[in-house]
């Protein structure tokens, strides 16, 4: 069995705490840009899609920068953020958990965008020609239908966040007990002598928890996919 330290222990928890916190935050948004690009031909739709993928092509380290820059204790944001709303991310776990959002932001709005792609227009059709709002038939029609997709979006949000490295250390650093995850704590046992014990024991719980999360994701997609042929 395997035994941690309180160290590592604290970035563990640490990092569930992270990754489930940018993965929730991402829903709301992602499903509203990934229905916009399912749903709505606009001009600059093609400018958007392209901005929200972004994060896949820039080195992570980039976004860890213009994070800093703007949402830094000297930035502009930032000091505003701190001095009239009391909030600060930068070497925080919450700037952490932003930071991972923003970078597992794509692959949540993908996977919602083909799952609504992939529903029936001539359903959500009948829903309106029966009286309900366009924002009814989002509600009662479109999301329980493209609900895999939102779920498969959560749990690549998740497993994105809990790896997440470059942009993290870049923007919070790597603060045992405050901005310390799994990919930093591994990251210092690197540079430690004698550390490959505990780098193996925090790979292992990595693993671990994203085959649980992708089990998991898969039960509830194969779920609701019975619930509906019922």
């Amino acid at each position: 069995m395997l035994s941690f330290t309180p160290a590592e222990t604290t970035a563990i928890l640490l990092s569930l705490k992270v990754a489930a916190t940018a993965s929730l935050a991402s829903l709301p948004a992602g499903i509203a840009v990934g229905w916009l690009l399912a749903r709505r031909r606009f001009f600059g739709k093609e400018l958007l899609d392209a901005l929200v993928h972004l994060p896949l092509v820039l080195p992570p380290v980039v976004v860890g920068y213009a994070l800093l820059v703007w949402l830094g204790h000297n930035g502009v944001l930032g000091r505003f953020l701190h001095e009239h709303v009391g909030i600060s991310f930068a070497f925080r776990w919450t700037g952490a958990a932003l930071a991972s959002a923003i970078m597992g932001f794509p692959l949540v709005v993908r996977a919602i965008r083909l799952s609504i792609e992939a529903v029936d227009r001539r359903l959500e059709q009948a829903a309106s020609t029966l009286g309900a709002s366009p924002l009814r038939v989002f509600f009662t029609v479109t999301l329980p239908l493209a609900w895999p997709g939102v779920v498969a979006g959560a749990v690549l949000g998740f497993a994105k966040a809990l790896g997440e490295f470059g942009a993290t250390i870049t923007f919070v650093s790597n603060i045992p007990g405050e901005t310390q995850t799994l990919a930093s704590a591994i990251y210092g046992l690197m540079q430690v002598p004698g550390g490959e014990a505990g780098i193996w024991r925090l790979a292992a719980v990595a693993i671990a928890i994203s085959l649980a999360a992708l089990l998991a994701s898969e039960w509830l997609v194969r779920r609701q996919r019975g619930r509906e042929r019922d």
